[in-house]
């Protein structure tokens, strides 16, 4: 069997156009305006879900932090929604493109710290020197705090980019196992479609769970920097 494991990794395109606009704009129908005066079950549901994250998340942030708040829903609902459209079958997940991660976390994290160099100055210069640092270590320590600060946002889009793309291959490599046992052992094949299934409830929880860890992890750099 000579098939890419990562051609579903790939970029679509129809006539060599590339179509990943459209399917990053698909997933906004799961989040449909309400426009009526008492709004059905799945839509109170969402609603509810929503206040109910963004009220824990804005516990920690004062008045200048909670500005943010609607940019910070707006991305756990974006990430959370591409996250889920990849679990579709002949589907397309933005989320494993390093470049697209790095396009959302650069962004945020930069705005984030450029608020603290604003409002905090002071506070926002002594991250790259502890107090109590002895002389001969200052210019080592500064050097160590300006990388860390600097890694930041590539560890976000890291940290996303691997986790959705290695749940993929997973359940890619059990799928195409499970398909190839059938016709060798039927109970052996059986239990790995089991194993596929409980995988692919597996992945449904990571999607949601890796949106709210990216903008969470967000959050608190805003915390840090108002």
């Amino acid at each position: 069997m000579n098939e890419n494991l990562f051609a579903s990794f790939m970029t679509p395109s129809l006539m060599d156009i590339p179509i990943v606009t459209f399917i990053i704009m698909f997933p906004t129908i799961m989040f449909p305006s309400p426009s009526r005066l008492i709004n059905n079950r799945t839509i109170t549901i969402q609603q509810w879900l929503i206040k109910l994250i963004l009220k824990q998340m804005m516990l920690i942030h004062n008045n200048k932090g909670r500005n943010w708040s609607l940019m910070l829903t707006t991305l756990m609902l974006f990430i959370g929604s591409t996250n889920l459209l990849g679990l579709l079958p002949h589907s397309f997940t933005p989320t494993t493109q390093l470049s697209m991660n790095l396009g959302m976390a650069i962004p945020l994290w930069a705005g984030a710290v450029l608020l603290g160099f604003r409002y905090k100055t002071k506070m926002s210069l002594a991250h790259f020197l502890p107090q109590g640092t002895p002389i001969i270590l200052i210019p080592m320590l500064v050097i160590i705090e300006t990388i860390s600060l600097f890694i930041q946002p590539m560890a976000l889009a890291v940290r996303l980019t691997a986790n959705i793309t290695a749940g993929h291959l997973l359940m890619h490599l059990i799928g195409g196992a499970t398909s190839i046992l059938f016709s060798i052992s039927t109970p052996t094949a059986l239990t790995t479609l089991v194993i596929l299934l409980l995988l692919t409830m597996l992945e449904f929880a990571v999607a949601l769970i890796q949106a709210y860890v990216f903008t969470l992890l967000v959050s608190l750099y805003l915390h840090d920097n108002t």
